[in-house]
């Protein structure tokens, strides 16, 4: 059976059967170049997995890159989280490198750009140099200052640099064409001015290149073969493959390669939008469970394998398109429901008294059936339990298989038991159950001869400990539609807590997933000293396949 290549695959696969690389030795080198202006998220999970899938299958490199070019919103914390989210993730770079080591050299070739009439220095405000870039249908209007001279340019361009002006009151263009259909040829802005201080330079620059003139630079100076990128970038291209024919950098030279990105169902996909949640206090932080960031991910207790899974599993194409959350959670789903061990807790706790026993006894309890290399673990039964207060009913519907007055049902890894009556309080709230069991109904050996058709979980009273258990929902309540404001999309009621009652193993075992039985998968962590279970996704699979 034929090996199934992605298109970009294809691309390499082409490339290197022409020599294109034969002088590099062969070796195919990709990078991934964040931003340093917030945490990344699930989108940045499926580009990291195209480029260093790259790096593994072609033997290459992959570098981490800071595009760290615009000061004003850029921080160490940001850029540390990156890090952290990489290591989590198990991704293996080969270099850290920042666009800010290379602002030297971007000023020699803006000023050899200058020097072969390539770049001009304009006084155009950002205003006006948009007003005179022309539609798609109308061509663009020069700036006045276009043709001044190599000696003039260099000058002011050089003024810029020494602080002589305000921001916004000069740019550095690239003298391209104003009459191109492509507007991002329309002379754009290469320098600009910004005296904002660099969390890693300080205050030794005033002037910032531009996104489109320090990324294709940056490329060409680490001998990247291709520069993958989300399909947006796909019209800029054109004035990637300027930039560095423009820069003195010989062949082979870095190659764009598009691909569409991760859009998921009500989630939020931009880094404008999270920061503003955190700002605005809507979360409790960029790592807050409900949040797609990775570290979110990661705080909720997501396996790093299971999001590789997933971002491998939708595959790579050119066309956008939207993803299921459904889908997602699938992934996580169908991991830890083969690697998770099973426990149990109750979320809204009603006490179940079994008035024929009498002291404590161990039982055996699967650590998870799928591995049964794991083997089982004791589990402590006595005399008084918690169930879930779901679990009974004083007025059941038609096939209620769970307790009632004179039903029967089966406790997980236990016995059969009976419900013979209940207590409440003076407002008519049932309180405590009685129930009898069958001493001959002990899992594993039952010969009562009681079919109990309903099976529910439960924890030993006299041992449980009480946990906070939280569970959560979309932060986005439906998905978008034209005209809709994002603040109309917020599920306000995202975080449920509650309060209730777990067995003792829990409490041992920090930062740990589980399968709560009956309950959905939860990751054990400590709050203030207290047990917390924090739900990383439900048993309940809502996946289309």
């Amino acid at each position: 059976m034929a090996e199934s290549i992605n298109f970009i695959e294809q691309i390499i696969n082409e490339e290197l059967e022409a020599g294109k690389f034969e002088e590099r030795g062969n070796k195919i080198v990709t990078r991934f170049p964040p931003e340093p202006n917030g945490y990344l998220h699930i989108g940045h999970c499926k580009s990291l997995c195209i480029n260093f899938g790259v790096k593994e299958k072609y033997g290459g490199e992959c570098n981490l890159r800071f595009d760290d070019t615009n000061p004003a919103k850029e921080t160490e914390e940001f850029a540390q989280s990156i890090i952290d989210s990489l290591d989590w993730l198990g991704f293996s770079y080969d270099r850290i490198l920042y666009a800010s080591d290379y602002y030297d050299r971007m000023y020699e070739i803006a000023e050899k750009m200058i020097s072969d009439g390539n770049a001009y220095v304009c006084d155009l405000s950002a205003e006006e140099i948009t007003e005179t870039r022309g539609t798609l249908t109308e061509p663009g209007k020069e700036s006045p200052y276009r043709n001044r001279t190599v000696e003039e340019n260099l000058k002011l361009f050089r003024e810029m640099k020494a602080g002589k002006y305000a921001d916004g009151e000069k740019v550095l263009r690239a003298k391209i064409d104003m009459a191109s259909p492509n507007i991002n040829m329309r002379d754009p802005i290469l320098y600009r001015v910004a005296h904002v201080s660099h969390y890693r330079t300080g205050d030794k620059w005033c002037i910032y290149p531009m996104y489109d003139f320090a990324h294709p630079i940056e490329d060409a100076i680490e001998g990247i073969t291709h520069s993958i990128c989300t399909l947006e970038f796909e019209d800029h291209r054109p004035l990637y493959n300027w930039v560095v024919e423009h820069s003195g950098f010989a062949a082979p030279l870095p190659r764009q390669i598009e691909f569409a990105r991760l859009n998921l169902t009500n989630t939020v996909m931009s880094k404008r939008y999270l920061k503003k949640l955190v700002e605005e206090g809507k979360v409790h932080g960029w790592d807050d469970p409900r949040m797609p960031t990775l570290a979110g991910l990661k705080n909720r207790g997501v396996p790093p394998t299971a999001l590789k899974n997933f971002c491998n599993l939708i595959g790579v194409s050119k066309a956008n398109s939207e993803c299921q959350y459904s889908y997602l959670e699938a992934c996580i789903r169908e991991y830890l429901n083969e690697n998770a061990e099973r426990a149990m807790a109750v979320i809204d706790p009603l006490k179940l008294t079994i008035t024929n026993y009498e002291g404590e006894e161990e039982l055996e309890f699967d650590v998870n059936q799928f591995k049964p290399e794991l083997g089982k673990r004791k589990v402590t039964f006595g005399k008084t339990l918690y169930i879930e207060r779901s679990d009974f009913s004083l007025n059941p519907p038609p096939k209620y298989f769970r307790l009632k007055v004179g039903g029967v049902v089966r406790l997980k890894s236990a016995y059969i038991v009976r419900c013979d009556g209940y207590r409440t309080d003076e407002e008519g709230n049932v309180t405590e159950v009685l129930c009898t069991y069958l001493p001959d109904s002990r899992s594993g050996s039952d010969v009562s001869g009681v079919k109990a058709k309903g099976v529910i979980h439960w924890v030993n009273a006299e041992r449980a400990v009480d946990a906070v258990i939280k569970q959560y929902e979309p932060l986005l309540k439906d998905a978008a539609y034209p005209g809709q404001d994002f603040s109309e999309r917020m599920n306000e009621d995202s975080e449920h807590i509650f309060y209730g009652k777990a067995e003792p193993y829990l409490a041992e075992k920090e930062e740990q997933s589980f399968q709560l039985m009956r309950t959905g998968y939860y990751k054990t962590c400590r709050e203030e000293g207290k047990l917390c279970l924090s739900e990383i996704v439900s048993l309940k699979d809502n996946f289309n396949k």
